[in-house]
């Protein structure tokens, strides 16, 4: 069939599909239109008018249901993106117009199919790459030394010597790496022994490039019980200011707090910041004007405040003003490589409810002869976008990796301390409940605990949002940046 006829085909059906018919396809005089609906789209089957009707029913049943595996957003953009895959998805259930006795789980297993060729290629090619770094150490080692040898007025040792200590130590990485490609042939993980530069941090920030940085985070601490309930819910947050140059430092920062209103005035010019709740304050000041503009922050009244010391706690308190003591002292200014800013608020929330909870896991091992079935599942609240989701399952020993038999998601498996990594990259409205399933031999249910839990969140349960710097002495305010993160620091299921 060529291309020219299956466009007239494909063009000719948006003009053939009526509004409110019960059936799913449509007969021409050459060919019959088997289609289903998803969401905003149609899935779309083209055959000729002697084919099985059932069969073709059943088989663009299947692929209805491969889709939403390959593309998370049914929409055009999002099949557009998935395209390729899409399209491996389809050559398997269907060859030269019939369909393959396949199904869902075979489709993605066949698809994920891993090649031994390609990872003999990555093998190869990662020694390589050691062997060059080995080398480049070697050469930048003797360039060293020969600068100090140059610097203390001592003829410059030969440039092909190697040095001494350091070059007997590389002379052998040559046989560390083969050992080591060997191990990870095996299957075993091997972690690259990588040195921190002096005064890097490990978890790097972006460089600030904004004049003003305000940086808003809030670290989880959750303890969850295997059978239901929360044996403890602590949120401790914090806002920061960094500020790079001098000439920003006098400012005040305009919208922490409990929801509601905040005003701003201006006397003297020195201008305030005020943050009144709702309706009950207004009453409370009648004198406020008219033209002071209100934003909207947080809304959790089970937070607790504390400003810093240097803070002005009296007008903090009275007029909820975020301002230093000495109106006159400026902010510190500097990118401390080590320090998130200068702390101008901190908050904690404690609570025992669990529908609060982020994300909560059940698992379920069960023994059956000489193995256990553990059935593990997530469910999301739909406060929270989660990312970078990692659940990490305590396995006993084992002399081999479980045999995972279904998953939402991506696993791994650490051998060397015996846990089992399920990975999420993004948990939103379209996953908010998964599951993984897997085989070992048999254990006790309790050589599964405790699962830890990590991700990270862009909003944060006191939905803290700074909404403006205001200058002290005039003039227009700093352009500034806000960054808002939710991370765990132990999370866990006992």
């Amino acid at each position: 069939m060529s291309r020219i006829r299956i466009e007239g085909l494909l063009a000719a059906f948006p003009k053939l599909i009526g509004t409110g018919k019960q059936h799913t396809y449509i007969e021409t005089e050459n060919v019959r239109y088997v289609y289903h609906p998803i969401e905003a789209l149609y899935l779309l089957l083209v055959t000729n008018k002697q084919s099985n009707i059932l069969e073709d029913l059943d088989t663009l049943r299947l692929l209805s249901k491969l889709v939403p595996e390959y593309s998370y957003s049914l929409d055009e953009e999002g099949i557009c993106k998935h395209a390729f895959e899409l399209i491996f998805v389809f050559d398997e259930v269907i060859s030269l117009g019939h369909k393959e006795n396949v199904t869902v789980s075979l489709v993605k297993q066949y698809c994920e199919m891993e090649s031994q060729e390609e990872k003999l290629h990555k093998l190869v090619m990662q020694s390589k790459v050691n062997e060059t770094k080995d080398l480049m150490k070697r050469k930048a080692s003797e360039i060293d030394k020969s600068k100090i040898d140059k610097n203390r007025g001592r003829p410059t040792a030969s440039a092909t010597a190697p040095p001494k200590g350091l070059g007997m130590k590389l002379g052998k990485s040559q046989k560390t790496n083969q050992f080591l490609e060997s191990l990870k042939a095996e299957g075993e993980v091997i972690l690259e022994d990588v040195q921190p530069k002096l005064g890097q941090s490990r978890t790097a920030a972006p460089p600030l490039t904004d004049p003003v940085t305000l940086s808003v985070e809030e670290k989880l601490n959750v303890t969850l019980k295997r059978d239901g309930g929360v044996s403890n819910f602590d949120v401790q947050g914090q806002l920061s200011l960094q500020i790079l140059n001098q000439e920003d430092a006098h400012i005040q920062v305009q919208g922490p707090v409990l929801r509601n209103e905040i005003k701003i005035t201006q006397n003297n010019g020195i201008v305030k910041m005020a943050v009144y709740r709702g309706n009950l304050q207004r009453r409370k000041y009648p004198f406020l004007p008219q033209s002071w503009a209100p934003v909207q922050t947080g809304d959790n009244h089970a937070i607790s405040f504390k400003t810093h010391p240097n803070m002005n706690k009296e007008l903090f308190a009275n007029e909820y003003i975020l301002g230093l003591k000495d109106p006159n002292r400026p902010f510190p200014t500097g990118q401390a490589s080590d320090d998130a800013g200068v702390g101008l608020l901190k908050w904690r929330m404690q609570s025992t409810d669990e529908s609060i909870v982020p994300l909560t896991i059940n698992c379920w091992p069960s023994s059956s002869g000489n193995e256990t079935y553990v059935s593990i599942e997530y469910e999301a609240s739909s406060m929270f976008d989660l990312r970078n989701v990692v659940i990490s399952v305590p396995l006993p020993a084992l002399r081999e990796a479980p045999s995972v038999s279904q998953i939402d998601g991506e696993w791994r498996y650490d051998s060397r301390n015996s846990i089992l990594e399920w990975s999420v990259l993004l948990i939103d409205n379209s996953n908010r409940s998964g599951s993984m399933e897997f085989v070992v031999p048999q254990s006790d249910s309790s050589a599964f605990f405790p699962i830890s839990v990590r991700f990270m969140a862009t909003d944060t349960f006191s939905d803290l949002k700074v909404t403006n710097i205001i200058p002290l002495k005039g003039g227009n305010p700093p352009k500034y940046a806000q960054r808002t993160q939710l991370i765990t620091e132990n999370y866990q299921v006992v």
